[in-house]
C-alpha cells in the first residue's frame, strides 16, 4: 500500500487522449484498494489546445489537485506541454516525454514559431528524464492515435502496479475493436523502459 500519496500529471494537446490516460491510470490503481482522485483540466482542447489530467492515489487522497512542484511523474504527450507544465514536477520527479511537435495555434497561424531546443533545456532541468518516441511506438502498434498507451507503458514500469492490473484497466477502458492494438502499444511502451 501507498501510505503516501503518488501524484502523476499527464499533459497534453487535444486529441491525443490524455483523459482516456488518466482514466486507465486511476482504474488500475483503483484495482489495488487504493483511494484514487482524478480532475480535468481543459484548454481549448477541441482546438488543439492543453488538456491537464491530475491523478492522486495512496490509502487516502484527500484533493485531486496537484500544485507546483509536488508532482512525482510528470508525462507530457508533446514536447512544448512538457515544457508548461514542469513547475508542477518536484525536484527528484520523473519526467516522461514523448518526443513530438504538435505546433500550437500561434504556430500554424504564423504569429510565433515553434521553441527550439527543448528536449536539452528539458534535460538540463530535470535529473530523470524519459525521452520516448512514442508516436513511432504507436504507428507500430497500428495506430498513431496510441500515443496514449505508449506513454502509460512506460509510466507503468516506474509505479508498483501489475501489469496485469494495466492491461484488465485497458480492457474495459477502450471499444473492443482497438484493445489489441492499445494492449500493443502499451507493451511496447512497457518494453521500452530497460
Amino acid at each position: 500500500m501507498h501510505d503516501q500519496v503518488i501524484s502523476i500529471l499527464l499533459t497534453g494537446v487535444g486529441g491525443q487522449g490524455t483523459v482516456l490516460a488518466g482514466r486507465i491510470l486511476s482504474r488500475a490503481a483503483a484495482s489495488l484498494g487504493w483511494d484514487v482522485k482524478v480532475a480535468d483540466l481543459h484548454g481549448m482542447a477541441q482546438r488543439g489546445g492543453s488538456v491537464i489530467t491530475h491523478v492522486r492515489f495512496g490509502t487516502k487522497v484527500y484533493s485531486p489537485v496537484i500544485t507546483q512542484g509536488t508532482a512525482d511523474y510528470l508525462v507530457a504527450f508533446e514536447k512544448l506541454e512538457a515544457c508548461r507544465c514542469l513547475p508542477f514536477l518536484k525536484g527528484e520527479g520523473v519526467l516522461i516525454v514523448n518526443d513530438q511537435e504538435i505546433p500550437p495555434l500561434p504556430v500554424l497561424t504564423g504569429a510565433s514559431s515553434y521553441p527550439e531546443g527543448l528536449l536539452e533545456m528539458l534535460r538540463a532541468r530535470v535529473k530523470k528524464v524519459a525521452i520516448v518516441d512514442a508516436l513511432k511506438k504507436a504507428k507500430e502498434a497500428g495506430s498513431a492515435k496510441a500515443v496514449n498507451m505508449v506513454l502509460l507503458g512506460v509510466l507503468a514500469r516506474h509505479l508498483s502496479i501489475p501489469r496485469e492490473c494495466w492491461e484488465e484497466a485497458i480492457s474495459t477502458s477502450v471499444k473492443s475493436e482497438f484493445r489489441e492494438i492499445n494492449l500493443k502499444a502499451f507493451t511496447l511502451g512497457w518494453e521500452s523502459i530497460t
